[in-house]
Protein backbone atom coordinates (compact mmCIF):
# COMPACT_ATOMS: atom_id res chain seq x y z
CA UNK A 1 0.00 0.00 0.00
CA UNK A 2 1.35 3.41 -1.00
CA UNK A 3 0.27 6.49 0.93
CA UNK A 4 0.16 9.85 -0.83
CA UNK A 5 0.45 13.15 1.02
CA UNK A 6 -0.14 16.45 -0.73
CA UNK A 7 1.36 19.72 0.44
CA UNK A 8 2.02 23.25 -0.75
CA UNK A 9 -1.49 24.61 -0.89
CA UNK A 10 -2.41 28.00 0.48
CA UNK A 11 -4.10 31.34 -0.03
CA UNK A 12 -2.72 33.43 -2.89
CA UNK A 13 -3.82 36.29 -5.09
CA UNK A 14 -4.78 36.04 -8.74
CA UNK A 15 -1.68 35.95 -10.90
CA UNK A 16 0.48 34.34 -8.22
CA UNK A 17 2.19 30.97 -8.40
CA UNK A 18 2.18 27.89 -6.19
CA UNK A 19 3.89 24.53 -6.36
CA UNK A 20 2.09 21.52 -4.96
CA UNK A 21 3.92 18.37 -3.94
CA UNK A 22 2.66 14.84 -3.55
CA UNK A 23 4.99 12.62 -1.57
CA UNK A 24 4.53 8.87 -1.89
CA UNK A 25 5.51 6.42 0.85
CA UNK A 26 6.92 3.98 -1.68
CA UNK A 27 8.39 3.81 -5.18
CA UNK A 28 6.21 5.22 -7.93
CA UNK A 29 8.59 4.93 -10.90
CA UNK A 30 6.28 2.71 -12.93
CA UNK A 31 3.01 4.33 -11.97
CA UNK A 32 0.92 6.79 -13.83
CA UNK A 33 0.40 9.70 -11.45
CA UNK A 34 -2.15 12.45 -11.65
CA UNK A 35 -3.60 15.59 -10.11
CA UNK A 36 -7.28 16.23 -9.61
CA UNK A 37 -9.20 19.05 -7.98
CA UNK A 38 -12.60 19.65 -6.48
CA UNK A 39 -14.12 23.08 -6.07
CA UNK A 40 -16.96 23.70 -3.60
CA UNK A 41 -20.23 22.42 -4.98
CA UNK A 42 -18.60 20.88 -8.02
CA UNK A 43 -17.50 17.41 -9.04
CA UNK A 44 -13.88 16.42 -8.80
CA UNK A 45 -12.10 17.03 -12.11
CA UNK A 46 -8.92 15.87 -13.76
CA UNK A 47 -6.11 18.41 -13.88
CA UNK A 48 -2.97 16.66 -15.10
CA UNK A 49 -1.44 13.23 -15.49
CA UNK A 50 2.01 11.85 -16.11
CA UNK A 51 1.61 8.46 -17.67
CA UNK A 52 3.95 5.50 -17.68
CA UNK A 53 4.04 3.19 -20.63
CA UNK A 54 5.73 -0.17 -20.18
CA UNK A 55 5.74 -0.65 -23.96
CA UNK A 56 7.84 2.42 -24.57
CA UNK A 57 11.43 1.18 -24.74
CA UNK A 58 12.67 4.74 -25.12
CA UNK A 59 10.79 5.71 -22.04
CA UNK A 60 9.67 9.27 -21.77
CA UNK A 61 6.85 10.60 -19.65
CA UNK A 62 3.71 11.67 -21.45
CA UNK A 63 1.91 14.51 -19.75
CA UNK A 64 -1.72 15.45 -20.23
CA UNK A 65 -3.60 18.50 -18.96
CA UNK A 66 -7.06 19.86 -18.47
CA UNK A 67 -7.56 22.35 -21.28
CA UNK A 68 -8.11 25.30 -18.97
CA UNK A 69 -4.73 24.85 -17.25
CA UNK A 70 -2.59 24.25 -20.32
CA UNK A 71 0.22 26.76 -20.48
CA UNK A 72 -0.22 27.70 -16.81
CA UNK A 73 0.31 24.41 -14.94
CA UNK A 74 3.15 21.94 -15.26
CA UNK A 75 3.21 18.45 -13.79
CA UNK A 76 6.57 16.84 -13.13
CA UNK A 77 7.85 13.93 -11.10
CA UNK A 78 11.04 13.07 -9.27
CA UNK A 79 11.21 9.29 -9.13
CA UNK A 80 14.24 9.37 -6.84
CA UNK A 81 12.10 11.18 -4.26
CA UNK A 82 8.84 9.40 -5.16
CA UNK A 83 7.28 12.83 -5.47
CA UNK A 84 4.88 14.36 -7.94
CA UNK A 85 4.74 18.13 -8.41
CA UNK A 86 2.29 20.59 -9.86
CA UNK A 87 3.71 23.99 -10.69
CA UNK A 88 0.81 26.42 -10.99
CA UNK A 89 1.41 29.83 -12.54
CA UNK A 90 -0.89 32.76 -13.24
CA UNK A 91 -3.47 31.37 -10.84
CA UNK A 92 -7.07 32.43 -11.26
CA UNK A 93 -9.96 32.49 -8.78
CA UNK A 94 -11.53 29.58 -10.69
CA UNK A 95 -8.51 27.46 -9.75
CA UNK A 96 -9.70 27.54 -6.15
CA UNK A 97 -10.23 23.93 -5.07
CA UNK A 98 -8.91 21.07 -3.01
CA UNK A 99 -6.17 19.44 -5.05
CA UNK A 100 -5.64 15.69 -4.84
CA UNK A 101 -2.97 13.44 -6.23
CA UNK A 102 -3.41 9.85 -7.33
CA UNK A 103 -1.12 7.04 -8.40
CA UNK A 104 -1.25 3.58 -9.97
CA UNK A 105 -3.78 3.78 -12.75
CA UNK A 106 -6.06 0.75 -12.75
CA UNK A 107 -8.50 1.77 -15.47
CA UNK A 108 -8.03 2.81 -19.08
CA UNK A 109 -9.21 6.34 -18.30
CA UNK A 110 -6.43 8.39 -16.73
CA UNK A 111 -8.90 11.22 -16.13
CA UNK A 112 -10.94 9.18 -13.65
CA UNK A 113 -10.01 9.66 -9.97
CA UNK A 114 -11.66 6.37 -9.10
CA UNK A 115 -9.42 4.70 -11.65
CA UNK A 116 -6.37 5.00 -9.40
CA UNK A 117 -5.45 2.58 -6.67
CA UNK A 118 -3.78 5.14 -4.39
CA UNK A 119 -5.29 8.56 -3.67
CA UNK A 120 -4.30 11.40 -1.37
CA UNK A 121 -6.49 13.46 0.94
CA UNK A 122 -5.88 16.78 -0.74
CA UNK A 123 -4.50 20.23 -0.12
CA UNK A 124 -6.52 23.45 -0.29
CA UNK A 125 -5.67 26.10 -2.85
CA UNK A 126 -7.53 29.39 -2.60
CA UNK A 127 -7.03 32.14 -5.14
CA UNK A 128 -8.43 35.55 -4.30
CA UNK A 129 -9.32 38.10 -6.95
Amino acid sequence: QVQLVESGGGLVQAGDSLTLSCAASGPTDYYTMAWFRQAPGREREFVAAITFSASNTNYKDSVYYLESVKGRFAATRDNAKSTLYLQMNNLKPEDTAVYFCAAYQTSSDYTSFQGYKFRGRGTQVTVSS
